[in-house]
């Protein structure tokens, strides 16, 4: 993406929509469970507000970031849920207001960020356009988490393009977290966006293939749900393993989400 001003708009967008969810819950609501085990609605706040923080030191301040990186290897069982548990102890105008104005850096440093300009991340180093994208991924994962302990829907949007193209591009680091080796050939997938228009990415004549609803393919690569309650079919056997370990997100595997009827 030549050009990152869009996927930089579209982050705050999806921000400003989470943001008006949360800032209109009671106080009280700030405490409830969310489906990820442990987190509630305030550890899910926290996360994003702490992972923002972490984005900017990245884009502002390289050696300062080794620093965060270091830490995260010490105690990589830890890491993320520590950094939770610390900013969900504050009180909730407290956290909102943390979270907005840390964001609020993130997106100016964003936009002022040097053409070609390469960060470093706890995965892979990302240029401009794929930080941005990483923060509306996660932003809009843990939107869904939060929605669900309110008990309110949110429909999918077209922003959703942004993080169907990473879980694509994280297809590789899917299989190298899992002590796998990639398969030599790239897949084609092809998706149906929340608007009906269709998405596709790889080559047309590719023989192994991904199929189904662009929100099914983000839930499965953001592991908001799991595989078994998703309309995403998979032609060839490389393909068909990818869905089953793919992620979209930095770090080790995730435990993923159980299928509807197990339980959390």
């Amino acid at each position: 993406m030549s050009d990152p001003t869009s996927v930089i708009d579209d982050l705050r967008e999806e921000s400003e929509e989470l943001d008006a969810l949360v800032a209109r819950s009671e106080p009280e609501a700030w405490r409830l469970a969310t489906p990820a085990p442990g987190w509630t609605i305030a550890h899910q706040i926290a996360h994003l507000a702490w992972t923002d923080r972490a984005a900017l030191l990245a884009v502002t301040d390289e050696e300062g970031f080794r620093g965060k990186v270091e830490e995260a290897l010490a105690a990589p069982d830890r890491y993320v849920d520590e950094g939770a548990e610390d900013g969900a102890r504050q009180a909730p105008d407290e956290l909102l207001a943390g979270w907005r104005a840390g964001r609020g850096a993130l997106d100016k440093a964003l936009r002022e960020a040097p053409a070609g300009a390469r960060f470093p991340w706890y995965g892979p180093p990302m240029a401009v356009a794929s930080m941005a994208t990483a923060r509306l991924m996660e932003t809009w994962a843990h939107g869904l988490d939060i929605a669900d302990a309110l008990g309110v829907g949110r429909p999918p949007t077209d922003r959703l393009r942004h993080v169907a193209r990473i879980g694509v591009r994280a297809r590789d680091f899917a299989y190298a977290v899992h002590g796998l080796t990639p398969p030599a050939d790239q897949f084609r997938v092809e998706l149906t966006s929340p608007s009906g228009a269709p998405w596709a990415y790889g080559p047309e004549g590719a023989p192994q293939r991904v199929t189904g609803p662009a929100l099914d393919f983000c839930l499965l690569v953001t592991q908001r749900a799991h595989r078994a309650d998703l309309a995403l079919a998979a032609e060839g056997p490389d393909a068909d393993r990818w869905l089953d370990i793919a992620q979209a997100f930095a770090g080790p595997p995730g435990q993923g989400r159980k299928p509807k009827g197990a339980g959390r």
